[in-house]
């Protein structure tokens, strides 16, 4: 049998039926409700930043970068991050969310945000925002309110309502 290896690279528009596909097995129908999913409708995601896993042809994973505003500050939303279920546990999110960090960071970007589990996203970076500090279109658990700063500083003085960039 052929040894696999896994493949990240750079999200393509020829990827988006797979990426769809791929959401709609892991997050159903429920995902229309997430409070991050409203500001995704209004502001495409940045393909440079986004990425894909595959293993062989089969699109395994993916992770969006979004630009955003908070306040006046421009960020990135990261996510969603998705990953096939059998292909859990084996580096595939931590893989994706660092090549977006990586080409962000090159990019010049500043400052990433997501809603996630804090012991999940901390290993690659990521911290609990401030309480109150950065205001999402609709409820979000403040437990679950991340940033990573791609620059020192880059969260100081961010304040406010998030929106599309």
């Amino acid at each position: 049998m052929a040894d696999v290896t896994l493949v990240i690279e750079p999200e393509s528009p020829a990827d988006a039926e797979a990426i769809l596909r791929l959401n709609e097995r892991v997050f159903g129908p429920g995902r229309f409700a997430r409070t991050a999913y409203r500001l995704r409708e209004t502001t495409p995601a940045d393909l440079s930043l986004s990425f894909v896993a595959r293993v062989g042809t089969l699109l395994v994973g993916a992770n969006a970068m979004t630009p955003i505003l908070i306040g006046q500050s421009p960020a990135l939303l990261l996510g969603p991050l998705i990953v096939e279920p059998v292909f859990r546990s084996q580096g595939i999110g931590e893989a994706l969310i660092n090549a977006s960090i990586e080409a962000a960071r090159a990019a010049g970007a500043r400052l990433v945000i997501l809603v996630g589990d804090e012991p999940y996203y901390a290993r690659v970076g990521f911290k609990r925002a401030p309480p109150g500090s950065i205001v999402f279109p609709g409820p979000v658990d403040p437990e679950r309110l991340l940033y990573c700063e791609l620059q020192p500083g880059a969260f100081d003085g961010v304040a406010g309502k998030t929106r599309g960039a």
